[in-house]
């Protein structure tokens, strides 16, 4: 019997290593580009394209993040994007929470139906949308604005409705029937109980929309065409000419591009997993 779970514990012990080896490998994989990025961010031209690949750039030219913000107008790039992303992430969390506590908590006809037409919408590329979307932003006078970046995403978002709705649903209904009771109304519900207790899901919702809008590239490239209107992952192709790319700048500018998401999923990283694991959703 000693000798059965001793293997049995080696095992565990073998599978277990092999595991976190291989977690280990692909962390190195995941992290990788985001150090090669700095690394490049750091060099001279001459090393960025060097053979075999130079990791610790000798010396480390910190000269390349001025260079970069004195080649384009990065400060205007990077308020830009900041005002999107924060304006796209409040409106977001707040109508997606409305129709979320809706579909979750209310009763009213064809409620499947209308949640099962949102979720199929999910399954059209953006691309096909692209040239109608023109032709209503144009007619609304919204090209070169960024109104059709904000607008938009904050009441189309059907996945942080469906993320919210998970939440929602797995909350008890008796507190809703024990609120009314004491004469709450459904508005009443939804903000003194509901949203105190969804706090993880909503921070998972801020952080995936905050993410999503700050690294938009497609449609600030189609509808802004002022460059100081421009959005920063734009902004950085200014690097990018017909015959030679400055990768050491656009590394430069990339680097200032990624820290605000860096820095906010650290901060949240705790609402994040947890918001993750109490909605239901699966990856």
């Amino acid at each position: 019997m000693s000798r059965r779970k001793t293997v049995g514990g080696v095992h565990l012990s073998i599978r277990g290593t092999i595991y976190h080896l291989f977690m280990i490998a692909l962390s190195v994989i995941m992290v990788a580009p985001l150090i090669w990025m700095l690394s490049t961010a750091l060099k001279d031209a001459s090393q960025v394209y060097a053979f075999p690949p130079v990791w610790l750039p000798h010396p480390l030219l910190w000269s390349n993040f001025r260079k970069a913000a004195e080649a384009a107008p990065f400060v205007a790039f990077f308020l830009n994007s900041a005002q999107v992303a924060i304006l796209v992430t409040a409106g977001t969390v707040a109508f997606s929470a409305l129709a979320a506590y809706a579909f979750a908590r209310l009763r009213f006809p064809g409620k499947g139906i209308v949640f099962g037409i949102l979720l199929a919408t999910l399954m059209i590329p953006y691309t096909v949308r692209v040239i109608p979307l023109y032709a209503m932003f144009k007619g609304f006078g919204w090209i070169n604005t960024h109104t059709p970046l904000i607008i938009p995403p904050i009441l189309s978002d059907i996945f942080g409705v469906f993320l919210l709705r998970q939440f929602f649903m797995t909350l008890p209904f008796e507190l809703d029937e024990a609120a009314r009771m004491d004469g709450c109304s459904s508005f009443g519900i939804f903000w003194r109980i509901i949203l105190p207790l969804a706090k993880p899901a909503l921070a998972t919702l801020a952080l995936f929309t905050f993410r999503t809008s700050w690294n938009q590239f497609l449609p600030p490239l189609i509808f802004i065409n002022s460059p100081i209107k421009q959005l920063i992952t734009v902004g950085l192709t200014i690097f990018q000419g017909e015959f030679q790319t400055q990768w050491n700048l656009m590394m430069a500018g990339a680097v200032v591009a990624v820290l605000p998401v860096l820095v906010l999923f650290a901060a949240a990283q705790k609402y994040f997993i947890r918001g993750i694991a109490l909605s239901g959703i699966k990856g």
